[in-house]
């Protein structure tokens, strides 16, 4: 791929403005294992290979299984894998972005008001909208995924 721009380098106040986003999800009351499945599963759907790469190795070191990575973009076809709140987590991501075709349905709203409280709903959207954006400035720049043996 073409080397494209550093938008860090750039645009350095863009870039820490996102990267505050990162610190609010750090400090939020959502697991990290369910920021991990959101960062990976629409990073799956955006085809962004280089975070794909970072939060899978991100999830495993933090507890998560190769099998469940593995299986996470299918996950509707292994639901013995997933417990109910992961399955409408993983729901409320792919609505989220895929925002053009319907948007957050009120059946996935409802399911989710059932597992989380209003802060954590909050927190979920954020966490879905944060990666979406990391997702399309890696693949606009085509930033490269490295060794992926690190």
């Amino acid at each position: 791929m073409e080397k494209r721009i550093n938008i860090q380098a750039v645009e350095p106040l863009a870039y820490k403005a996102l990267l505050g986003l990162e610190n609010y999800l750090s400090q939020v009351s959502i697991s990290k294992r369910f920021i991990e499945l959101i960062k990976i599963r629409s990073s799956q759907l955006n085809n962004c290979a280089f975070c794909i790469n970072m939060h899978a190795k991100d999830a495993m070191f933090n507890g998560e299984s190769l099998q469940r990575i593995l299986l996470l973009s299918a996950w509707r076809e292994a639901p013995d894998h997933f417990t109910e709140e992961e399955k409408v987590i993983l729901e409320l991501t792919e609505e989220i972005t895929f925002i053009h075709r319907k948007g957050l349905s009120s059946e996935t709203y409802e399911k989710v008001r059932i597992y989380f409280s209003e802060n954590e709903i909050a927190q979920l959207i954020m966490a879905v909208v944060t990666i979406n954006s990391w997702n399309r400035i890696a693949v606009s720049i085509h930033l490269p995924i490295g060794d992926l043996s690190n």
